[in-house]
């Protein structure tokens, strides 16, 4: 089964691996240590995380390490660029109405020449 990015950040388990291995390769036992999940379902998410290519693992004598690859993500972070952009109009709109209502209170609210409202 071909497996996408998408699928593989979908799981909070390997999103927290992806998180451990960001900033040095551990090993396996390393990681699966981390769960209160069994080794087999840790190898599980890693077998998902490397069919995607957000993980590689190296053999280094008797053990194997685990080391991100967060290039892939690029893919999901150019996919989210559409919903950024939608989302900072709409918040730029409400920005700009919110800022023409208070004017307008503000507006109304003003002083009359004896100091009353």
């Amino acid at each position: 089964m071909r497996r996408d990015v998408f699928q593989a950040i979908a799981d909070p388990t390997r999103r927290k691996i992806l998180h451990l291995i960001s900033d040095t390769s551990l090993n396996v036992n390393a990681v699966a240590g981390e769960f209160d999940v069994t080794r087999t379902a840790i190898y599980k998410h890693l077998k998902i995380l490397t069919e995607c290519g957000l993980v590689t693992i190296e053999q280094q004598g008797r053990e194997r390490f685990c080391q991100a690859r967060p290039r892939k993500l690029k893919e999901v972070s150019d996919w989210l660029q559409d919903y950024k952009r939608f989302w900072e109009a709409n918040l730029d709109s409400l920005e700009q109405y919110l800022e023409t209502v208070q004017g307008k209170k503000t507006k109304t609210n003003k002083p009359t020449q004896h100091g009353k409202y």
